[in-house]
């Protein structure tokens, strides 16, 4: 396998030079230049069953989504993740993993009642399929080609995860029993802690950055706060915003991903102590206007990517790109050819 994805020395040198713009993101944000990723089709040549049964299938199938953006010479950073879905975090807790003609997710919830948030323990670094994520992080590091990084799994957020583990009632709940919501939220945040130390252990010698979603942030981990659209944002600053800043607190910062349609959380997001990176939904909140509004030291970028000929792409094109630097702009192309054009012409169009 490590001859699978073979990256000449040259290849590998322009990386650095990657990350190094990606640090520069954070450390100098009025002097750097927006990073571009262009997302080309690959098509999976293996079933879904194939995928999650073989960790080598999931491994080449990684590497192939690495072919194009190298071709492209865009700044998309070598890295794969192996890919267990959003449910980790509940499946930890006692939540059946489903699995189908798809990622994996958790099942129905397990507590059925809100006293039952109260009797939950906090379970082991191996419980549900973290046993299985370890096991294939080693198959994966002795086999991954030099200069290939390993992506943080999808753990979610407190808020996300305490959702699949008590269903819908939370909201509920919220209102009527808010004291049990903060005691499950705190478990479930106790675990994130735990679980994302160990991971990161082993993954990564460094403390200060972490890979994700092709790009490199400061901090270790990602939180998703999707939920978030289905409460007010004043349920969010009394019970989750100090579940978020415990977190990020306990592991060095990180950045938060937002895919609700709700604008009214974002900037209460925007405020949490270490946060490093933001990404909404560009479909339902204006990305030039976040730009605006954004700190100085938030790095943004999009959930997904622009289409082609969508109004981002001629803005950016026309040179018409936000005044705040420190940004990945994700673009889509249908080829590799087509790609470096898309790339060629972005970068020629930024303006500072």
């Amino acid at each position: 396998m490590k001859e699978y994805l073979q990256i000449d020395d040259a290849t590998l040198q322009r990386y650095q030079d990657v990350m190094a713009g990606y640090r520069l993101l954070v450390e100098a944000p009025e002097d750097c230049r927006p990073m571009i990723i262009v997302d080309t089709p690959v098509d999976r040549d293996c079933t879904w069953e194939e995928w999650l049964t073989d960790p080598l299938t999931m491994l080449r199938s990684d590497l192939d989504l690495l072919r194009s953006h190298i071709e492209i010479g865009d700044d998309q950073v070598l890295t794969v993740r192996v890919q267990f879905g959003s449910g980790l975090v509940p499946a930890a807790f006692g939540c059946r993993m489903v699995t189908g003609n798809g990622m994996p997710a958790a099942g129905r919830p397990i507590l059925t009642c809100s006293e039952d948030m109260y009797r939950l323990k906090k379970p082991a670094l191996d419980a549900g399929w973290f046993g299985k994520l370890d096991e294939w992080t080693e198959i994966w590091k002795e086999n991954l080609p030099p200069g290939i990084h390993i992506q943080h799994p999808d753990i979610q957020s407190a808020f996300n995860s305490a959702h699949l583990i008590r269903g819908s009632d939370i909201f509920l709940d919220l209102h009527d029993h808010p004291e049990a919501v903060d005691a499950l939220l705190d478990i479930v945040t106790d675990f994130m802690i735990e679980i994302i130390r160990h991971i990161k252990a082993r993954i990564s010698d460094d403390k200060n950055w972490f890979f994700d979603w092709g790009a490199m942030w400061k901090g270790a981990a990602r939180i998703s706060n999707c939920s978030m659209q289905m409460i007010s944002p004043e349920l969010y600053r009394r019970h989750v915003l100090p579940r978020d800043v415990r977190f990020f607190e306990a592991v060095g910062g990180g950045r938060m991903h937002y895919c609700g349609t709700s604008g009214d959380v974002i900037d209460k997001f925007l405020r949490v102590p270490l946060i490093t990176g933001l990404d909404v939904d560009h479909e339902h909140h204006d990305f030039f206007a976040l730009c605006e509004r954004a700190p100085r030291h938030v790095v943004l970028i999009p959930t997904g990517h622009f289409e082609p000929g969508s109004k981002e792409i001629e803005r950016l094109l026309a040179g018409d790109w936000p005044k705040k630097r420190n940004i990945v702009v994700v673009a889509q192309a249908s080829s590799v050819a087509e790609g470096k054009d898309v790339l060629a012409r972005l970068r020629n169009s930024i303006p500072y």
